[in-house]
């Protein structure tokens, strides 16, 4: 079983906006409303490539009403922990002429004690040996930034594998916790590491460091310039594996959502029980694919098994297979 958590949901407002100019009236050609937060995202994709998932959401007033009705058609389960605060709105600007993707995040409101108790209290009692936790996406401002941390420590104490994607003190602290996989962008790893990745080896050895904590899997996006995967050996901790994934050419709508695709497709590929090479030629794939949408809509599984076969590794010898 998958589990992901959405701490900071959101209805996804795109509006697609030839020419924007800021200062300036800007008329919106097209608008699209989609459920949206990072967990939330990471179900959507799931589904889409065909498996299951649970995903848990804070969610209150008006907002966080129509957000549940927009997933009322999901074939995965919502479960939802109400709050009085409303769920926040996001507006994400595409302006197709000038190729820039521009996004306005409303914060959230603090969800309360009582909310954080029952989340764990329904995490703890759902997970099991070998389920697949996925902790991703923002927090509300005067949240506990040790919440993700606590999470993590409850999932692995039932036998759960925990997919970390943060950034930030919520990264950091999480990290203290040891998840099973982390999934940072390069900035974000940056970030963490207090210095500039310039090079495959800057990133390699930034990737070992986060193997040294604990972690056993580091996937770094790279956006067009691909991925990195990190990975320490089962049966032997002294060795670690490196794999380099080169970028996809596809033609871009927005960026939104790459991320949780790629996240979402590493959680379906342990789920499947699929290879490691194998799981991370899906993520970039799945990756690639969403930025090839409008919104924060899951990428069509054809389209992401269409680039899964195109996708090159280096530092792998093996050759992509067939799992669908």
């Amino acid at each position: 079983m998958i589990c992901t958590v959405t701490l900071n949901p959101a209805i996804d407002k795109t509006v697609e906006i030839p020419s924007f100019t800021v200062d300036a009236v800007n008329r919106a050609v097209h608008v699209r409303k989609d459920p949206g937060g990072k967990g939330i995202n990471v179900s959507k994709v799931i589904e889409s490539l065909g498996g299951d998932s649970v995903a848990y959401a804070v969610l209150g007033g008006g907002t966080g009403a129509e957000l549940e009705k927009m997933l009322s058609g999901s074939r995965f389960r919502l479960e939802s922990i109400r709050t009085g605060q409303a769920t926040r709105t996001n507006t994400k600007v595409v302006d197709p002429v000038l190729h820039t993707n521009t996004d306005i995040n409303e914060p959230g409101a603090p969800f309360g004690s009582e909310a954080a108790a029952e989340l764990k209290r329904r995490l703890e009692a759902q997970l099991g040996e070998g389920d697949i936790l996925v902790l991703s996406g923002s927090v509300p401002a005067g949240t506990d930034t040790n919440i993700y941390r606590d999470l993590i420590l409850m999932g692995k104490r039932r036998g759960a594998r925990v997919l970390l994607d943060a950034d930030g003190e919520l990264f950091a602290r999480g990290i203290g916790a040891a998840p099973f996989l982390v999934k940072p962008n390069r900035y974000e790893l940056e970030q963490y590491s207090g210095r500039k990745l310039r090079t495959r080896e800057e990133l390699c050895e930034a990737g070992k460091d986060l193997l040294e904590k604990g972690v056993s899997v580091v996937l770094v996006s790279l956006g067009s310039d691909g991925a990195l995967l990190c990975r320490r050996e089962e049966n032997d901790s002294s060795r670690d594996s490196f794999l380099w994934a080169e970028g996809l050419p596809v033609p871009v709508a927005s960026t939104v959502g790459a991320g949780d695709s790629m996240i979402a497709a590493l959680a379906y590929s342990l789920d499947k029980g699929m290879a490691y090479a194998d799981a991370f030629r899906l993520a970039v794939a799945a990756g690639s694919a969403a930025v090839t949408c409008s919104g924060s809509q899951a990428p069509d599984a054809e389209l992401v098994w269409k680039l899964y076969d195109q996708v090159k590794l280096r530092g792998s010898e093996e050759e992509p297979k067939d799992r669908r």
